[in-house]
């Protein structure tokens, strides 16, 4: 029977899908600690207090790289390079989703708008990162070789949802809230889009690596694409909705170490 858990442990069984999978997080998490590093270098004058917030989130997400990398390295297993198909976080870019590299790359102080954008950006992607996390947190919580980074990363990423919620209804209360909606919405249609593309792709790339029947492959898409219709037909609600979270400042101190994997 096909299931999250048993699709998981096929991948973590063999030390080829396993690497591809490692590689395309690390890259994805690497990616995402240089863009939060260069939004709170560039964070407008007035919006200065949230810089460190935003200093910290990227640590995090450097800190994630390093976790899989390091999963890789304790299996012996070099990273590989991420098919250009499975980047989520530059299909998204391509798809004028958050902020552009280009204006990241520059030295002109962001807006107030941009702050907002980056953060509606991260309120929809860190949704489909907690929720991937609480998943494999589930089924691979006690797992001898996974557990300690699955909890570890779960629970940087529901800090990371907890954060947009409140900084994006501090926005609402300032009279962003028309802005905050509209872009919100945009960001989750279009990363739907992207996820089931992705999602398809990295499949596709396991199945090969994995032997998969025609049959499973078939099926496993069919899913993918049962999600997106889902998704497509309401579910992107679920991301675009603020509330005020349990976690208050979840941000607001330095990033824990991860000495047993960096």
């Amino acid at each position: 029977m096909l299931s999250a858990k048993s699709l998981f442990q096929e991948i973590l069984d063999n030390d080829e899908s396993f690497r591809l999978f490692c590689s395309i997080a690390a890259s994805g998490e690497s990616q995402g600690g240089w863009e939060n590093a260069r939004i709170a270098a560039l964070v407008p004058a007035g919006e200065r207090a949230l810089a460190p917030k935003i200093t910290r989130h990227g640590a995090d997400e450097d800190k994630h790289g390093r976790i899989f990398d390091a999963l890789m390295k304790k299996r012996g297993l070099d990273p590989v390079p991420v098919p250009p198909e499975t980047d989520y976080t530059m299909l998204l870019e391509k798809r004028g989703i958050g902020l552009a590299h280009a204006k990241l790359e520059g030295d002109e102080p962001l807006t107030v708008q941009d702050v907002i954008t980056y953060l509606a950006h991260s309120r929809v992607t860190e949704q489909r990162a907690a929720d991937q996390m609480e998943m494999l947190r589930k089924h691979f919580a006690d797992h001898p070789a996974v557990g300690k980074a699955v909890r570890m990363i779960s629970h940087d990423e529901d800090n990371h949802l907890a954060y947009t919620h409140e900084e994006l209804l501090r926005f609402v209360a300032a009279g962003h809230g028309r802005f905050i909606q509209r872009t919100l919405r945009d960001c989750a249609l279009a990363e739907i889009r992207v996820y089931r593309n992705v999602s398809l792709a990295v499949m596709a790339h396991m199945g090969r690596i994995l032997g998969w029947p025609r049959a499973k492959s078939t099926l496993l898409a069919a899913g993918i694409h049962a999600m997106y219709a889902y998704e497509r037909s309401g579910g992107w609600r679920t991301m675009v909705s603020l509330r005020m979270p349990e976690r208050l400042n979840a941000l607001g101190g330095p990033t824990t170490a991860a000495p047993e994997f960096a």
